[in-house]
């Protein structure tokens, strides 16, 4: 349809492509630098490929806070990987927090989300210490950015400085969300959980649940505001990735080109400023399919049509469309 004021979307049976995974009634990871979605937009409706027909790689992998080397293999999508892992280290899928490639710190630049470089590392980091906080929302930002693991666990990407929650010195980046006021939002999608947040009513008070990833003893440092996003910090040193998906098959990809990357980064950079979340899948995605569109309304309707009823604003399509052709000019 064309643009117009806040856009209403009927209701699609379609799932929405972020992240790479699937949660009943609400889904992770912001991932690495990039890679592209074709087969994600062109292949949402497969069911998961026959064991026999995934890509034949084997992983290794660790624990964060310390544990010997696994191997895994075999697994297309991220519930799959977890569940991989868990069997490796003999725990229960549902302790994995998230994971990150190639560091076992709580880097939220390396975050595992829909792809893994061939010669990737995977740490995963588990559930330590609860812990449950009262928040006084002086200011209508928190100053947080919320991402989640593809397995239904949302969790803090960011927090800005000098912000209501930067004052709070008990919450940390990696904090899995686990409650807001007593009303348990595991299986919550990172933009829910974001709005939920963000429609708190100002100069009260409300409480959060947390879950922190485990830590082994030399992690145990002054808590991280995030890093960043940066052109530069690129996850992978294989020659290719795999790809993950929540339907259909993982495939083997190139390395991302510059023109990808750069329009992946504003758009992700476009969807913290608008939507308080970061999810590098979802920007893939909209860089995929805004890549030969002609004009914004041929974009908006391809959105429609790709991502089921997720509603963005108009001023929000319209940059995407200007950040891709920036991209496409060499204009960053």
């Amino acid at each position: 349809m064309p643009l117009g004021p806040w856009r209403k979307k009927k209701q699609s049976t379609k799932e929405h492509l972020v992240d790479n995974e699937e949660v009943s009634g609400g889904h992770a990871g912001a991932g690495g630098a990039g890679s592209l979605a074709k087969a994600a937009v062109n292949g949402a409706g497969l069911p998961p490929p026959p064991a026999n027909l995934r890509p034949k790689l084997v992983f290794h992998t660790q624990l964060a806070h310390g544990s010997p080397t696994g191997r895994i293999e075999g697994f297309g999508n991220v519930k799959e990987l977890y569940g991989k892992i868990a069997e490796a280290f003999n725990i229960s899928p549902p302790e994995i927090l998230f994971c990150t490639l190639n560091t076992h710190k709580i880097d939220m630049e390396k975050l595992l989300g829909g792809q893994i470089g061939l010669e990737d590392f995977i740490f995963a980091h588990i559930k330590g210490q609860k812990k449950e906080v009262e928040v006084y929302k002086s200011e209508d930002a928190l100053g947080l950015t919320i991402t989640d693991n593809g397995a239904g666990y949302a969790f803090i990407k960011r927090i800005k400085e000098g912000s209501v929650v930067d004052s709070v010195k008990v919450i940390s980046v990696g904090d899995h969300v686990q409650c807001i006021n007593g009303h348990n939002i595991v299986g919550t999608r990172h933009y829910e959980v974001a709005r939920m947040l963000k429609e708190l009513p100002k100069d009260k008070t409300f409480t959060l649940k947390l879950v922190e990833p485990m830590k082994a003893f030399e992690m145990l440092e002054p808590r991280s505001k995030g890093s960043k996003p940066a052109t530069e910090n690129k996850i992978g040193t294989g020659r290719g990735t795999l790809r993950l998906r929540s339907k259909g098959p993982a495939t083997v990809e190139e390395e991302p080109t510059e023109f990808e990357e750069k329009a992946v980064k504003k758009v992700d950079d476009l969807l913290e400023s608008y939507m308080g979340i970061r999810d590098t899948e979802l920007a893939a995605t909209m860089v995929e399919v805004g890549r030969d569109k002609k004009n914004p309304d041929e974009f908006a309707m391809a959105l429609d049509e790709t991502l089921g009823d997720f509603a963005f604003p108009d001023e929000f399509v319209f940059d995407v469309w200007g950040a891709i052709g920036d991209a496409k000019q060499g204009r960053f």
